[in-house]
């Protein structure tokens, strides 16, 4: 089972599971996931995971992986209810229908900002959560839920602590708004921040297959909880991701730099610079990513831009 199935990240796992020749059933509510993106050899239950009673009627899984959620950090600053209840409840919930069904493992998807402003770069595993916005306060909270239920109930949880994703399908984050800011105004660019936020950046197809190699050694593991970074070794800062749609677009636009914070942050809660460590990921699952930070943005740049404004060269 793959919860958000229909969504970024989600749906590109599942055509990578069909295409392994597994059976996979999708959960998506489609509030933001979209029903072309799921793949035509896997089955879609539309079903809101928030409710309860979410799962009845559909089988037993050897596995769940649990993608479904609110991946705007910015939201969870002036919304955080919203976030608790489709980051936290949901998993919650999630948690509990594994546990009633006898699930073998629930892969999680966590995230780089559990850590907050981390105190070493790249940061290993065994740093401490830390979080500054409640985007990352609800994937930790999810991790613990994952970490109990599989200490106590027999439910092994693997959670996987993405960098920024990015790829075909992307619907949020700097790429993909800065392609809709172009494209209805290409003579000026405004920037949230200073544009020297710095972060690690995987595209998607090196994420589908950490997350499926990862899975296949936790499947072998007797472990009850394990988290794994899954990210880049190198970084790439928002003026490397301007550079690389205005490329794609064919445009030079004039940048309007909108600093929410005194040290140049997009918004409150946005974390400055994140680096992760792979060492675990490399040697566990024997897995490292094809193409660095700013391979990945220029590809996905490229990709967006076909999906969001075809044909486009300076308009």
């Amino acid at each position: 089972m793959v919860t958000g199935g229909a969504g970024f990240i989600g749906s590109h796992l599942v055509d990578r599971l069909v295409e392994m020749g597994h059976e996979v059933v999708v959960v998506d509510n489609l509030s933001t996931g979209r029903r072309e993106y799921v793949n035509n050899g896997a089955s879609l239950a539309v079903r809101d995971i928030k409710d309860p009673g979410w799962g009845e009627g559909i089988g037993a899984v050897d596995a769940v992986f649990h993608f479904a959620a609110n991946p705007e950090v910015r939201v969870s600053t002036t919304e955080p209810r919203v976030h608790f209840d489709e980051n936290v409840l949901a998993t919650f919930n999630v948690l509990e229908w594994a546990r009633r069904g006898g699930a073998r493992a629930v892969v999680f998807a966590s995230s780089s900002t559990v850590y907050g402003e981390a105190a070493v770069l790249p940061t290993p595993e065994d740093a401490p959560m830390a979080p500054i916005s409640v985007y990352g306060a609800a994937k930790a909270a999810g991790e613990v839920l994952c970490g109990t239920y599989g200490r106590l109930y027999g439910v092994r949880c693997l959670a996987l602590r993405y960098a920024n994703i990015v790829g075909p399908r992307l619907r949020h984050g700097a790429i993909y708004d800065f392609i809709l800011k172009l494209r209805k105004s290409p003579e000026a660019l405004e920037v949230l921040g200073d544009g020297t936020q710095t972060k690690s950046y995987l595209h998607v197809r090196d994420a589908v297959e950490a997350t499926v190699a990862a899975w296949r050694r936790f499947m072998d593991d007797d472990k009850p909880f394990l988290a794994l970074n899954v990210g880049n070794r190198d970084a790439a800062s928002v003026k490397d991701i301007v550079a690389a749609v205005s490329r794609a677009m064919g445009l030079s636009p004039r940048l309007v730099f909108k600093p929410a914070t005194p040290d140049g942050r997009g918004w409150p809660g946005d974390v400055k610079t994140m680096l992760l460590s792979i060492e675990r990921i490399t040697k566990y699952a024997s897995w490292s990513p094809s193409m660095g930070s700013r391979e990945a943005v220029e590809r996905a740049a490229s990709q967006l831009v076909e999906e969001l404004a075809p044909g486009w060269r300076g308009g």
